[in-house]
């Protein structure tokens, strides 16, 4: 078998790898596409089982495909992980290629889940509706300031059939005039594609049946339910919802020593699209939850308006965590879910006794 570790870059790679029967050591400096294919497919020639080992990285998904047409294994490394179990001071490319060598052969590479390529198509659906949206949004802001530099304020009613009539009935300079044609313009292009990709997540969440039990939870739609399944994947990969938090990067920065405790901003080291779909989820559902709302106003009271969105936005997904784990609709999770301290509750279940 032929172990392989790699440093990946987007113009080439530098590997070093090992022939397990023959002991023999070797350094390369592929560039890419050309010579890296080349390579690997001198290797598949040979009938050798090969494995490579990489830190996560972007751009590398042609690399991927490749490997698996050749039937190799490929492991992704975290590439923190990595960085942290490095021994000496300097850093190389060549180095980086002989450290994940080394972890490799000592069993000891910090390898990672990688979702199917079904469900890494699925979130180039969401992605791509999130920056269609985002497109829309700056339009129709560019629309709103035109019709309020005319003296036309109506905000949402901008958009129905009298306030399009009266934005564009005003007089406008030739180059404003221009520019308020070409985003009315876009904005009617945008909107049935932003409709078509809504309904195609809604079909996809028709085959997903964790996606429906999730929906079943006040404020969270179509597209946060299938966001929250393609981006954790499978739930038994946590342990806690402490995890799925800190996963999500919607837990605070910490730095503390000894009595001292700093806690900063959220790390924001997650998936930044279902982060955003949580916090904007968990405001609809404090709107529509009483006891919701009340948790919510009280620690806009004690902490700000900002953390406490994101604290909500935090307990929404680890309740989405376990409503998924435990495969429960939102009913269930209010009957069996935790319920410590609360009257005609005893040990955290409800008591059949009347």
């Amino acid at each position: 078998m032929i172990i392989i570790g790699c440093d990946y870059h987007p113009a080439f790679q530098q590997i070093a790898f090992v022939d397990r029967e023959t002991g023999e050591l070797q350094e390369r400096r592929l560039e890419h596409p050309d010579r890296a294919e080349k390579f690997y497919r001198e290797l598949a020639a040979q009938e050798k089982k090969v494995r490579v080992g990489m830190e996560a990285s972007g751009h590398a998904r042609w690399f991927e495909r490749l490997l698996a047409d050749l039937n190799f294994e490929m492991w992704i490394g975290d590439a923190a992980e990595i960085h942290r179990k490095r021994e000496r001071k300097q850093k190389t490319d060549r180095q980086d290629a002989q450290h994940i060598l080394r972890l490799l052969l000592k069993d000891d590479f910090p390898r990672i889940w990688v979702p199917s390529w079904e469900n890494r198509d699925l979130r180039q659906l969401l992605w791509h509706r999130h920056r269609m949206v985002q497109a829309r949004t700056r339009m129709m802001n560019q629309l709103q300031a035109v019709a309020l530099n005319e003296g036309l304020r109506c905000k949402k009613k901008l958009w129905r059939e009298g306030g399009r009539k009266q934005l564009e009935g005003f007089r406008l300079a030739p180059w404003a005039s221009r520019r308020r044609q070409d985003l009315l313009e876009l904005l009617d292009r945008l909107n049935p594609t932003i409709a078509a990709l809504s309904q195609a997540i809604e079909q996809e969440v028709e085959k997903c049946p964790a996606a429906q039990r999730l929906m079943t939870h006040p404020g969270v739609g179509p597209l946060t339910a299938l966001a929250f399944v393609l981006m954790i994947g499978k739930a038994d990969r946590f342990q806690c919802g402490k995890q799925i938090a800190s996963y999500l990067g919607l837990v605070p920065l910490e730095d503390s020593s000894g009595n001292r405790r700093r806690l900063g901003h959220i790390t924001k080291q997650g998936n930044s699209l279902l982060r955003f779909l949580l916090v904007e989820a968990a405001q609809v559902t404090a709107r529509s939850v009483p006891e919701w709302r009340s948790k919510y106003v009280h620690l806009t009271m004690r902490r700000g308006r900002k953390i406490a969105k994101v604290a909500m936005a935090r307990r929404l997904a680890v309740r989405l965590y376990w409503m998924m784990r435990k495969e429960w609709d939102y009913e269930q999770l209010r009957t069996f879910g935790s319920h410590a301290g609360q009257p005609g509750y005893r040990h955290g279940v409800k008591s059949n006794i009347e």
